[in-house]
């Protein structure tokens, strides 16, 4: 079993910057692929970026360029630094992981969730 928790989310303003953080605790000496997500209100969760066992990388379009997800030499905890923030990256965001080698990009390969960071980016 994993235990997955984020942290690091809060209110900026637009243009500015924050870093999430995802640690896992538990099971994590087998391949765990670390994703994120993120849900408005009312809309169904969408892919953000995700990080292979490896350190292979993969972003959704509407932030290549602005987000960047990295993981740590333990391979316990991943982050996302995201930049040049705009206010429709207001949401929800969740980690998660799943048991691969390679990037997970959607909700039937993961195994363990977060519970929920909220960002919110003001005009």
């Amino acid at each position: 079993q994993v235990h997955v928790a984020e942290s690091g989310g809060g209110l900026v303003q637009a243009g500015g910057s924050l870093r999430l953080s995802c640690a896992a605790s538990g099971r994590t000496s087998s391949a765990l692929a670390m994703t994120w997500f993120r849900q408005a209100p009312g809309k169904e969760r969408a892919f953000v970026a995700s990080i292979s066992w490896s350190g292979t990388t993969y972003y959704a379009e509407a932030v290549k360029g602005r987000f960047t997800i990295s993981r740590d030499d333990a391979k316990t905890t991943a982050y996302l630094q995201m930049n040049s923030l705009i206010p429709e990256d207001t949401d929800v965001y969740y980690c998660a992981a799943g048991r691969s080698f390679d990037v997970i990009t959607t909700f039937g390969r993961i195994d363990y969730w977060g519970q929920g960071t909220q960002v919110t980016v003001s005009s």
